[in-house]
């Protein structure tokens, strides 16, 4: 697989975003493991988990250790994995989502993870929200500390804007290695993140990059059908013989040098159907097409 920079890796141009495989409707254990196994046969190196990636009924943590094992039970090479994880946000009884960017929790969340990862430093670890209970240079300034004490080896963060990104600049220097924003050909909000990032020269992490083409895990089901407003997709995807998942994760990589998707999957076909992106070229004609595609409104 073709290789971009994350600060100061090389990975796949393509991750995996494993959130699917430990939240509400994950596969079995067997097929989650085959899913992260294919995805490493395929080439993908960054893997991106969060400690607040499990069900409602479940425990802080499930994903990462979910990760821990299908790396430990593969049979390849894993010397050149990133494994990514978040802190900052929790689960609630009825499935919703909380957020806690207090210091202290964040150093806790972040050894914790650490120990489930069985890795220190953990590769790439990233805020994952700002907490707006907290000041967020606050939260930013004990993610500077996880770097200095060498419990993390790169910083990110993750639904900003861009006073944020500078801000978490400022205050993490070259600790910052990426910002991790939801993008897609449904959703545009993050143009100007996505430009700071290049400027700066950071990694661009969309997440859900497939919407307009497919369900996030947030969305429930996954298969949508051909939405008019963005058939170019599926117009390309046909002339190519390929998936309109396909073209939009290539859509997404012609954006700038620095965008690394992370899309998810359940299953080994879906992952390595993404992975394939990397290889796929689009046209000039067929990338002003796909730019014009109107995104979401709201």
């Amino acid at each position: 697989m073709r290789l971009r920079t994350l600060g100061d890796v090389r990975v796949g141009a393509i991750g995996f975003g494993t959130m699917p495989l430990s939240i509400e409707g994950r596969p079995d254990a067997a097929r989650a493991a085959a899913t992260l196994h294919a995805a490493l046969d395929a080439g993908v190196t960054l893997l991106d988990t969060a400690d607040s990636y499990h069900p409602p009924d479940g425990s802080p943590g499930e994903g990462e250790l979910l990760v821990a094992r299908a790396l430990a039970s593969y049979g390849g090479r894993t010397d050149d994995v990133l494994v990514a994880t978040k802190g900052g946000r929790g689960r609630t009884a009825d499935g919703g989502w909380t957020v806690d960017g207090r210091p202290a929790h964040l150093r806790r969340a972040a050894e914790a993870s650490a120990r489930r990862l069985g890795s220190t430093p953990i590769g790439l670890y990233q805020l994952h929200k700002p907490d707006p209970a907290v000041p967020y240079a606050e939260s930013l300034r004990a993610i500077r500390e996880l770097l200095d004490a060498g419990t993390i080896r790169l910083a990110g963060i993750s639904n900003v804007d861009t006073e944020q990104i500078l801000l978490a600049r400022e205050i993490l220097g070259d600790g910052l290695a990426s910002v991790q924003n939801r993008y897609s050909p449904a959703v545009r909000e993050s143009e100007a993140e996505l430009r700071l990032c290049a400027e700066l020269g950071l990694a661009f992490l969309p997440w859900s990059p497939l919407g307009g083409i497919s369900r996030s895990s947030l969305d429930g089901a996954s298969a949508l059908e051909e939405d008019p407003d963005f058939g170019g997709f599926h117009r390309v995807a046909r002339e190519r013989g390929v998936s309109p998942q396909r073209v939009a994760l290539a859509w997404l990589l012609s954006r700038s040098g620095t965008v690394l998707p992370i899309p998810g999957a359940s299953r080994p076909e879906t992952v390595r159907d993404s992975a394939a992106a990397a290889g796929l070229d689009l046209g000039a004609e067929e990338l002003a097409e796909l730019d014009g595609a109107p995104p979401a409104s709201g």
